[in-house]
């Protein structure tokens, strides 16, 4: 605890003051880039992958960066995405998803979080990518399966976001674009899924698409 006190005094006395602008702006309100969805995990810091500044992203996260379908949980995702949607007006929502996952680790293997009710009925939102990598992937070993599982997972709640009124009403008039990002740990290497070829591809060596056809959300080839 006391790393993170002295590091609120750092805060304060360094970040803060440098950029004490910038925060006199925000107090008059906000207006992210991004609703970017992620992990609980404690390895990843979305303003830090992306060196983003205090009001530049709206985030939202929880375990397995899931999202219920609209109605099947009425808690606060619903109301995350509702708000960034409406009130917020961002133009981007990012679903990423990260290497080493252990909600994606839970979903296969259900045994090691069976004294845990509450995490089991939460990984039934993702229910969709364990029968996915059950029926499509059986033929991997544990760990290429987890990944695919990560993979697979990204795309499902992609496909569960479009089931949200906010979300499919600025879909039909084109006025957002919908993205699934995969970030691997161990190499620092951000993937964004290409519905052209079904992959997904560095966001590095690649130019950037936005995709925001349904029926093109398949993945072919797992990242590298």
């Amino acid at each position: 605890m006391e790393k993170l006190v002295q590091g609120i005094h750092q805060f304060q006395t360094s970040y803060f003051c440098s950029e004490q602008e910038l925060f006199t702006r925000l107090v008059g309100g906000q207006s992210p880039m991004a609703l970017f969805i992620t992990c609980s995990d404690s390895r990843i810091s979305p303003s830090l992958l992306m060196q983003a500044k205090p009001g530049d992203l709206f985030c939202l996260r929880n375990a397995g960066n899931i999202v219920p379908p609209y109605g099947a949980s009425r808690g606060g995702e619903e109301a995350t995405i509702e708000y960034a949607i409406r009130a917020l007006n961002v133009g981007h929502v990012i679903v990423c998803g990260h290497s080493h996952c252990g909600a994606m680790k839970a979903l296969l293997n259900p045994a090691e979080v069976e004294e845990m009710p509450a995490v089991i009925n939460w990984l039934s939102h993702a229910e969709a990518t364990r029968r996915i990598i059950k029926e499509n992937y059986a033929q991997l070993d544990d760990q290429s399966k987890h990944k695919a599982a990560i993979e697979e997972n990204i795309l499902v709640q992609l496909e569960n976001l479009r089931t949200h009124p906010a979300v499919a009403a600025r879909l039909a008039k084109k006025e957002i674009n919908l993205h699934g990002w995969y970030y691997k740990i161990e190499t620092g290497q951000v993937f964004s899924f290409d519905p052209n070829v079904g992959q997904f591809i560095s966001l590095t060596n690649s130019k950037f698409k936005y995709e925001n056809e349904a029926d093109s959300l398949r993945l072919s080839t797992a990242a590298d």
